[in-house]
């Protein structure tokens, strides 16, 4: 069982680098052929044709795309992303920064919504068909079908204009503690987590009416043991099993929904830092941006694989099944 587990993650992790490859010459690419010319910017319209050549070597413009390309690749891998055309500051500092406020806005999110859609999940198939099955459904029906910029949009009118209490930008000043800077947290969040919990909720509750199916439901109610244990103990596990995929996809998603919601709020984040740089065509920024957000985006994916393949053995059997065959 050690062997087909040590095959199946070594086939994931091969799978993720061979992307991650392959992203890395598609973002090379497409940037590359982005308008406008970045040494052009630098200089300003009133440069001399010798200031914009030398601005080109200082930059590495004038070296080939391929050499360019294996250049940038090899310093990524490295951590030496070099300074930002537009800044002129160390981009691995700037990004460490911007990544440490995603990650907190994410995870205040993830904490909030998760166990709050699972519940919800779980608590919608078990009185389905009654009023807080259609309530739990709708809600979730409505973070689903609107885009979170909308979503941000309303509760910033609805909590910062219409009845003022928290702040309609998450630009946290310098020197507020951690209690006074949650104030900041909580717009964006549940801007991200309405969106979540349609995902996860529905998911949940689709799995657990799966499971309140199956006939080992039956059997354990009529061997007398009272319903709230097997719900616990058999039916919200099993039912979570499937779930692990949809939570995984869903951070996946908070990714690439950290750019509009951050930008939404003023939120200095890798989503806000990510269209500054494309504004401002600091191509050694957003390249680096663009890749760390992909590179985030599959070590989650594959992070997902891996747990779901770890909490489901058949999985993993019937790859070898499928490998042998």
């Amino acid at each position: 069982m050690r062997g087909d587990l040590a095959a199946y993650v070594a086939r994931r992790l091969a799978i993720t680098l061979l992307t991650l490859f392959a992203v890395s010459i598609l973002i090379f690419v497409v940037l590359e052929v982005m308008p406008g010319d970045a040494a052009r910017l630098r200089v300003g319209p009133f440069a001399t044709e010798s200031q914009y050549l030398a601005m080109r070597q200082e930059l590495g413009l004038d070296r080939p795309a391929l050499i360019r390309y294996l250049s940038w690749l090899v310093n990524f891998i490295t951590g030496n992303w070099g300074e930002s055309w537009r800044l002129s500051v160390p981009i691995l500092p700037l990004i460490g920064h911007a990544l440490s406020n995603s990650a907190l806005l994410a995870g205040t999110t993830f904490l909030f919504v998760v166990p709050i859609s699972l519940l919800a999940g779980s608590v919608a198939a078990v009185y389905r068909g009654r009023f807080i099955d259609y309530a739990i459904v709708n809600i979730g029906l409505v973070g689903v079908a609107l885009p979170e910029f909308l979503i941000g949009t309303f509760l910033i009118v609805s909590f910062s204009i219409w009845i003022p209490v928290l702040p309609s930008s998450s630009l946290i000043p310098d020197g507020t503690g951690f209690l006074a800077s949650s104030r900041y947290l909580i717009l964006p969040a549940a801007s991200l987590a309405l969106v979540l919990f349609g995902y996860i909720s529905r998911m949940m509750r689709a799995n657990t009416i799966d499971e309140l199916r199956r006939a080992y439901v039956r059997s354990a109610i009529l061997k007398g043991l009272p319903l709230h244990v097997v719900l616990i103990k058999h039916v919200f596990r099993n039912a979570l099993l499937p779930s692990i995929t949809v939570i995984t996809n869903q951070v996946s998603w908070l990714v690439a929904g950290l750019v509009v919601i951050e930008n939404l709020f003023n939120y200095p984040g890798v989503g806000k830092l990510l269209v500054a740089a494309a504004l401002g065509h600091d191509l050694a920024l957003l390249e680096v941006t663009v890749m760390l957000k992909a590179t985030i985006l599959m070590l989650t994916n594959l992070a997902g694989d891996l747990l779901y393949g770890l909490a489901n053995p058949r999985l993993r059997l019937h790859s070898k099944v499928a490998n042998n065959a």
